[in-house]
């Protein structure tokens, strides 16, 4: 849900301070993963904490706007499907590696 506009966007005092110390390149790693990215942001790389480590993220024009925290996952994705998608990923390995074979020759 977004804020109100008469509020105006959530950006954390503790990040802008941060960031105005700052050089480009330098890794700024937060918490703040609810803190909009603003257009002051653009260039620099943020260490975004996902609950476990600091995923790196580098802002674009396109990001601003978005929250830090939609581009560090908190969850881990493996696979869906169990034994038989097992059986279908190991079915079209040994088609590739057929395929591969075969443009050799």
């Amino acid at each position: 849900m977004s804020r109100s506009l008469k509020k105006g966007p959530y950006v954390n005092e503790r990040l802008l301070e941060k960031l105005a110390k700052a050089k480009p390149g330098d890794t700024i790693n937060t918490w703040a993963r609810a803190s909009m990215i603003a257009p002051e942001m653009i260039g620099f790389t943020f260490g975004v904490h996902n609950g476990k480590t600091h995923i790196p993220v580098f802002v674009t024009e396109d990001m601003v706007g978005h929250r830090l925290g939609e581009f560090s996952p908190t969850k881990k994705f493996t696979r869906h499907g169990g034994k038989m998608q097992k059986e279908l990923e190991a079915k079209s390995q040994t088609t590739a590696a057929a395929a591969v074979v075969a443009a050799k020759k």
